[in-house]
């Protein structure tokens, strides 16, 4: 009988005590710090801040090189093979491009910085004055990269540019910053050549693919001349590296903000450096081993020191892009691998929108299939979620492996098969897709947190860390703090957690905006101590084991004219977790007691909807205008906002169907997918008139 009793007990005692451990365990810590009054964390496992991964590597061209001869001949940058490019019609008429592609094709850290050093010295020989800047105008891809590191090379400042900009916004960036050279790909030369004479500065302009087509080519008025041949010029210069200091600006970094013309963020080698030292920390044993799939864009911060980072690893980084991403993304030809597939990597860096779409695409297979393996799958994935929010010991115990291996081990192969970690950043994930990832894809997904201005990742939940809807304690390289906002009712000694707009302290903040001295004073501080500060705009609170959570955006938050507040991010995170939400913004007119929302529905939900119920329509587009539409998804929305705990002035009383996809092209969301509110609120000003009439 003891024996029969304990066999029973351990078990539970077990998982009480593996509760009581994570419960009880301290992530972030309290700080003493100057400057403005409020709760401050840091790290707990670093008693002072990092500012470099290893002595000597200061600046981002030492690192680079360092890394490069460390793991010279471990595989760098990975690019498939292009084989064809085909045209197809899809469902609507509208003709389609198709690729077929083949292997990844590697180069070693050793060629790599080959290329880097004559690219370099190629730039100088081409006319560039090492004093003037030098833009980056291009999709995510190695030259890219060569190219960053080679302005590094010379102390070039390099200036960013998000591929998706708008003719209006690229000018501006190019013009404020006086720009003398732009190295782009085939698709932005065309871009740059039809802004023509409104670039002031524009001379030298370098384009990464050799097989340009030669009416572009001749077309343009500046100084033109390949990436190849740039290098070969290389070859002949003796011209000597100019390197950097710690203090000198690496990057002006232009961010698609979601209002206005963008801002150009300034970021010296010290900002950025202290950024990858504090992720290296972090991330579990970051190694040669590893394999990176980059596709996110280059130009912003996220990829940019993930990138950076995985090179100071010793990484393998293959190359794709979000539309040739897996095996059913829109450009793959049918038989030909995605570059998931194709590279099937171990480490990969994610925005939620990205997230949600792989989380989509496995619900409507499984909902396509029907019958027993839809009854299977929902079984397991009910047991693993009552694992995985139980016990640690259900959540990675046999069960996780008998339904890993009966029910999940084909939606694994969708992201590749071997990956190993996952990093959300850029927007808040829901907990329903946290939850769907660490379920399916079987593996840990962390949050971070951190904005342009502070080189990105402040906060970074771990890996062993399975709780939702927080992004983790603060990173070892910077501070974290709360200030009370006294407007919003937010307030640091609120109880039990404190509360209030966060503000991010440390090396990794960076020096302000380019020539916006009034901007920069307004949101940068520096404190009797030296230290730097940026307010972020973003309200947080503590949890008691130091990690944090966002629970609202000052300038997200509307009054009603009841006198309720509400927060339009509050209620969009929210309701996006609605199988029929593909986009969503929510509106609220303050002369009103209720607010509405814009939705973008997901295509294939709302079709099959209409198909299971019967409902008759001529297009999509009609669809979307049915009142029956409507009526299905304000009850799909209301029920998930029940779920999400909102409030009733809280859940949209009135929808507004739209059937065209929000894209960075159509100038509705930033190229990380956030929604531009001003440019949706003034592309749709009749459409949110009419929800209030």
């Amino acid at each position: 009988m003891p024996g029969f009793l304990a066999s029973l007990l351990l078990p539970v005692l077990m998982t009480m005590a593996m509760r009581f451990r994570k419960k009880s365990r301290l992530r972030g810590v309290a700080e003493e710090v100057g400057g403005e009054p409020g709760v401050t964390r840091r790290n707990q496992r670093f008693p002072a801040l990092v500012e470099t991964p290893w002595e000597g590597a200061t600046t981002l061209a030492a690192l680079f090189e360092q890394a490069c001869e460390k793991y010279a001949d471990q595989p760098l940058l990975g690019t498939r093979t292009l084989i064809s490019v085909e045209s197809e019609a899809g469902p609507d008429g509208r003709s389609l491009e198709k690729v077929t592609l083949g292997p990844y094709v590697w180069i070693s850290y050793g060629q790599a910085f080959e290329k880097v050093k004559l690219f370099s010295s190629g730039l100088l020989e081409f006319g560039h004055v090492k004093e003037e800047k030098i833009a980056l105008f291009a999709e995510t891809r190695a030259e890219w990269l060569i190219a960053l590191q080679a302005c590094f090379r010379n102390n070039i400042t390099v200036v960013t540019i998000y591929a998706s900009l708008g003719e209006d916004a690229l000018a501006h960036s190019l013009n404020e910053t006086e720009v003398t050279t732009v190295i782009c790909d085939r698709k932005q030369l065309k871009k740059l050549i039809d802004l023509g004479e409104s670039l002031e500065t524009v001379r030298r302009v370098v384009y990464m693919d050799d097989d340009s087509d030669k009416s572009t080519l001749a077309a343009c008025a500046w100084q033109l001349e390949s990436f190849s041949n740039i290098e070969k010029l290389g070859k002949g210069s003796t011209a000597q590296a100019h390197f950097p200091n710690a203090s000198d600006i690496a990057v002006i970094m232009y961010t698609s903000g979601s209002t206005g013309l963008p801002k150009g963020v300034i970021m010296s080698h010290r900002n950025i450096v202290a950024t990858i030292a504090g992720v290296m920390t972090v991330v579990a044993d970051i190694s040669p081993k590893d394999v990176y799939i980059a596709y996110l864009p280059l130009a912003h911060i996220l990829e940019l020191t993930a990138e950076t980072t995985m090179c100071a690893a010793g990484v393998a980084i293959g190359y794709g892009s979000p539309l040739t991403l897996t095996d059913t993304s829109s450009k793959i030809k049918k038989g030909t691998k995605g570059d998931v597939g194709e590279l099937k990597p171990t480490l990969m860096t994610a925005v939620p929108a990205i997230l949600d779409r792989v989380r989509d695409g496995v619900r409507r297979t499984v909902e396509a299939k029907g019958g027993l393996a839809k009854r299977l799958f929902q079984t397991a994935y009910r047991r693993r979620l009552g694992a995985v929010e139980g016990s640690w010991l259900g959540a990675w115990g046999l069960e996780r492996v008998l339904w890993n291996a009966v029910v999940f081990k084909n939606v694994k192969r969708v992201l590749g098969g071997r990956l190993r970690g996952m990093l959300s950043g850029g927007a808040p994930l829901s907990g329903d897709t946290q939850r769907f990832i660490n379920i399916c894809l079987g593996v840990p997904i962390a949050q971070g947190y951190g904005l342009t201005e502070t080189c990105a990742g402040a906060t970074f939940s771990e890996w062993d860390d399975t709780s939702v809807g927080r992004v983790g304690p603060p990173v070892p390289h910077c501070y974290v703090k709360l200030v009370d906002w006294e407007a919003g009712g937010y307030l640091a000694s609120d109880k039990p957690l404190p509360r209030g707009e966060i503000v991010i302290g440390g090396p990794s903040v960076t020096i302000g905006y380019f020539k916006n001295q009034a901007k920069t004073d307004e949101v940068y501080k520096t404190d009797e101590n030296g230290l730097r500060w940026f307010y972020t705009g973003d309200i947080g609170q503590f949890h008691p084991d130091g990690c944090l959570e966002i629970v609202d955006r000052k300038k997200d938050i509307v009054k009603l004219q009841h006198g309720e507040y509400i927060s339009l991010g509050k209620i969009e995170a929210a309701l996006v977790v609605s199988p029929y939400v593909d986009s969503i913004m929510a509106h609220a007119d303050p002369f009103h007691n209720f607010c509405v929302a814009l939705i973008v529905p997901s295509q294939t939900a709302l079709e099959n909807w209409a198909k299971r119920v019967g409902q008759e329509y001529n297009d999509y587009a009609d669809l979307c205008q049915k009142e029956e539409s409507i009526k299905e998804i304000l009850k799909s929305i209301s029920q998930t906002a029940k779920q999400a705990r909102l409030q009733k002035s809280e859940i949209p009383s009135k929808i507004k169907l739209l059937p065209d996809p929000w894209t960075p092209e159509t100038g509705l969301v930033t190229a990380a997918l956030k929604i531009k509110r001003e440019n949706i609120r003034k592309a749709f000003a009749e459409d949110l008139k009419k929800l209030y009439q």
